[in-house]
């Protein structure tokens, strides 16, 4: 499987140099208008990837402008047709997961066993969508005594879709399939730092059928070409994830023209294991929801909170398991933890280290560091513990393979842990006290909670954070409350009472 991987790779990094990516806007593979571009390396081994279009605010205009002449069209495109191109978009999907999975493995630095299934999820995400096309408009019957009210949903427009560099090709899909099934139009700027999978994703699209201007995808940084999204009078909403100051300032760019906003966030979620749980399973899924995907994901347990009657066994354990983890080449399906996505975030995550030393002043259980004969942006898997709530270690988001442990002795100081930072995305509690998750469940404040589980994604469920952690949800119905208007419309059931004035 590696050397296939590596057989895939190469013959797509011949065509990306050659080719470079360039924008894709009203179906056609455009250059940047000032015909700048800025360079794209691998965090794997610091190797050139391609030329990628440097887009400012003259690039963003025109794809504005060609997703609002493309709007009327494909909200008005009956629903049958609709669907038909998504599931059409997700065959494709399919048929290239390969691919996607091998040149996003490489892109960011995410393990290949991990990219291949999240293509596949990015397909899943455009299915589930194409099924609610024919239901997105629907809404409530409200009769009164005298008059028959009813809500339709509309779509809002053409919206703009700003996605990360952590799993970029499925975070993309699940913003851009729901858009597209509540009828409105999309502009795309995926993150600079990852950005080869975005103009495949929208070339696959146009392959199963898309009509033109529907999708446009516009390279660029944040500063030029992401700001010219968020403040463009055609754009009627933005759905962004990322990191939470990035986050504050499109609300801000967006406020003069009164955009609506989706801000999916940042975390410092904890998972909070009691002396009653099934500590082994309880274990597995701390490792996996911090350690996976290079520990890049915002709903990764960052915080481990542990009943302290446990504390010394499970940590034990936890520092076994973290030591065993593989590092390496992401493309090998072995790896379980690649590079960092790139040198400064690099940087970052190994600061964290000589805070939690030097600054907290908790133990150092596992890693921090760079492994050695590694080239790339990697770093060591890190294990702090004996950490407390006010710890930089806990309060911040470092977003990276970096655990910081903290005991606790009751439910309410647990509580008390669990909510002492700013973010609020997720929670994952561990007990076989139906009562005691409950009331937990209920007293974290997070958006999402999980109990005796990891992540486990359900599409119809709402997704999103409180606090610094978003604004809004997505997945299912929830999705179609942020792309579409409610419009209520009341018919009279005959001459009720009209009041007259100057009769």
């Amino acid at each position: 499987m590696y050397k296939k991987n590596q057989k895939i790779l190469k013959a797509a990094l011949s065509k990306l140099k050659t080719e470079g990516v360039q924008n894709l806007i009203n179906g056609e593979s455009v250059a940047a208008q000032s015909g700048e571009t800025f360079k794209n390396t691998s965090p794997v081994d610091n190797k050139f990837i391609a030329d990628i279009a440097k887009s400012d605010a003259a690039d963003m205009n025109i794809a504005a402008k060609a997703s609002a002449a493309a709007f009327n069209a494909w909200r008005d495109l009956p629903y049958k047709e609709k669907r038909d191109i998504l599931y059409a978009i997700a065959a494709e999907i399919e048929a290239n997961a390969d691919l996607i999975a091998v040149l996003e493995s490489y892109d960011t630095g995410q393990p290949i066993r991990f990219m291949k299934k999240a293509a596949i999820r990015g397909a899943a995400n455009f299915r589930y969508f194409a099924d609610k096309v024919i239901d997105a408009r629907n809404g409530l019957s409200t009769p009164d005594t005298k008059h028959l009210n009813f809500t339709v949903r509309q779509a809002i427009g053409p919206v703009g879709v700003i996605t990360p560099w952590n799993t970029p090709f499925m975070l993309s899909t699940w913003k851009i399939a729901p858009a597209l099934a509540s009828g409105c139009t999309v502009v795309h700027k995926p993150a600079e730092l990852s950005p080869v999978t975005a103009t495949l994703l929208c070339q696959l699209a146009h392959k199963a059928g898309l009509p033109k201007g529907v999708w446009n995808v516009v390279h660029g940084f944040g500063h030029t070409a992401g700001k010219a999204l968020t403040e463009h009078p055609a754009i009627k909403a933005i759905a962004f994830i990322g990191e939470t100051s990035t986050g504050s300032m499109i609300m801000q760019q967006g406020a003069p023209t009164l955009k609506r906003v989706h801000l999916e966030l940042g975390g410092q979620n904890p998972s909070i294991v009691f002396a009653d749980a099934d500590l082994d399973r309880a274990l597995d899924s701390t490792i996996f929801m911090k350690y996976s995907l290079n520990g890049e994901r915002c709903t990764s347990n960052s915080r481990l909170l542990i009943e302290k009657s446990v504390y010394k066994p499970f940590v034990e354990k936890l520092i076994a398991r973290v030591k065993n983890l593989k590092v390496g080449d992401p493309l090998d399906p072995a790896t379980e933890i690649g590079p960092m996505i790139g040198k400064t975030h690099q940087e970052k995550v190994l600061s964290y280290g000589k805070i939690g030393v030097k600054e907290d002043g908790a133990t150092l259980l596992v890693g921090s560091g760079k492994p050695k004969g590694l080239k790339g942006c990697y770093v060591n898997p890190t294990l702090f513990g004996d950490a407390t709530k006010d710890m930089r270690i806990s309060q911040e988001e470092v977003f990276g393979p970096f655990l910081t442990v903290i005991p606790f002795e009751t439910e309410e100081e647990a509580v008390e842990i669990a909510n002492s930072v700013n973010y609020g995305l997720t929670a994952y509690i561990w007990t076989k006290d139906s009562a005691k998750g409950h009331r937990m469940a209920l007293n974290v404040e997070s958006g999402m909670v999980w109990i005796n589980s990891q992540n486990v994604r359900h599409l119809p469920a709402p997704f999103g954070g409180v606090k610094n952690s978003g604004i809004g949800r997505d997945g299912g119905e929830y999705s179609f409350e942020f792309y579409m208007e409610t419009k209520n419309i009341s018919v009279a059931l005959g001459d009720h009472p009209i009041p007259k004035l100057g009769a």
